[in-house]
């Protein structure tokens, strides 16, 4: 087969574009700054949590390094 009819077959073949679906669904106009309000006060609490957690981890470790060295 020569080029052009590769070409020419795939010229063919164009895919249509259509709008995705997201964009036909109706989003609600308002926000409630409450529940980002939550949702942000949800997050800082998961990463106060964990920053306590990795806290005591290092002050655990660094209590049983000090038993160790000191016998």
């Amino acid at each position: 087969m020569s080029a052009e009819k590769i070409i020419s077959t795939d010229a063919n073949e164009i895919i249509h574009l259509t709008s995705s679906q997201k964009s036909k669904e109706t989003s609600p106009a308002r926000v409630d700054i409450n529940t980002l309000l939550n949702r942000a006060r949800k997050v800082k609490e998961k990463e106060t949590r964990s920053n306590l957690i990795f806290l005591g981890l290092i002050f655990s470790l660094i209590a049983v390094v000090g038993l160790i060295l000191s016998f």
